[in-house]
């Protein structure tokens, strides 16, 4: 069994190859992948070099976990049946070619534990699932609040912001591009520069901008906390006597779990979570180097996805 993937062979250097994939299991499903989306976050860091060294890092490598698709093929122990759609966050099915995190291809071979079941009528926004249970285990999980500030109006700052107005409050968002500034649904979206609030209690920084801890640290109020929910390629840090007067807080958000996929899933379905204008622009895979120089370089472009289904 073959696939059609994209494969990141060395920093910048991406082409469409078709790569065998290791045989299923009775536990496994394959997955006929319809649609894929490119993150700015974690994979712009694989396709620039500049991610910060990790076990299993390397190339060539599988980028993309943000995929949907339907089951193709279910194992007697998969949980799953033919048919079914479903979201893939990734896969590590393509021999040699490490998965990292492996979900850009027309096919997937995964256990049917990682195939989360969906409503057929998410389609392409379905690849939007990784990036909403992102949100919801930053600042809406157990145990977590809600920003009243949210730095950067990518589509995770959007999402989180999201969340925030759907459980009462009434978030302020940072954001440098004036392009970007558009696309608010009950929040308001500011020029840093304009705002001159010194007493945030949550601020939550999607933005990846290692340099910001400080000025961040300046717009707490007294025992205020700040979520780090981007990825950083740089070292943090931070003025201690700033930090000490305030008695701030600092908390990493890491990856969502299984429990935050279904809650944002459900938030979704239920109609709740809104995905509208999220999804900016669309490729063929077979101009997918183009597609993630766009994903990267276009502030307009909010969230890239490619259509696989045309791909054989």
């Amino acid at each position: 069994m073959n696939a059609m993937a994209v494969v990141l062979q060395a920093p910048e250097v991406l082409v469409l190859k078709r790569l065998e994939l290791t045989e299923p299991t009775a536990d496994d499903v394959v997955v006929d992948i319809s649609f894929s989306g490119i993150s700015t976050g974690t994979e712009k860091l694989l396709w620039s070099g500049r991610m910060p060294n990790f076990p299993g890092m390397g190339y060539p490598l599988v980028p993309g976990y943000e995929s949907v698709g339907h089951v193709a093929e279910a194992g007697a122990n998969s949980g799953c049946a033919v048919g079914q759609a479903v979201f893939v966050p990734g896969s590590n099915c393509f021999g040699a070619v490490r998965g990292l995190f492996g979900g850009a291809a027309r096919r997937l071979v995964v256990p049917g534990a990682r195939a989360l079941r969906i409503d057929e009528q998410l389609a392409e926004q379905g690849v939007l699932l990784a990036l909403a249970a992102t949100a919801y285990h930053a600042t809406s999980s157990p145990g977590t609040q809600q920003p009243d500030l949210i730095v950067g109006h990518g589509v995770l700052g959007r999402m989180i912001a999201r969340l925030a107005v759907l459980a009462g409050a009434s978030p302020v968002v940072w954001e440098n591009n004036p392009e970007r500034r558009t696309g608010a649904l009950g929040y308001e979206v500011l020029d840093p520069s304009s705002d001159s609030r010194r007493n945030y209690r949550s601020i939550c920084d999607v933005s990846g901008d290692a340099s910001l801890l400080d000025a961040l640290i300046d717009r707490l109020a007294p025992g205020g906390e700040i979520v780090l929910a981007g990825f950083y390629d740089k070292p943090l840090s931070f003025l201690f006597a700033p930090a000490f007067m305030r008695e701030a807080r600092i908390r990493v958000a890491a990856q969502w779990q299984p429990a935050d996929l279904k809650s944002a899933r459900d938030h979704i379905e239920s109609g709740r979570l809104s995905l509208d204008g999220l999804i900016t622009h669309r490729a063929d895979p077979l101009q997918a180097d183009l597609a993630y120089r766009t994903a990267f370089g276009d502030p307009a472009c909010l969230k890239m996805t490619l259509d696989w289904r045309t791909c054989q």
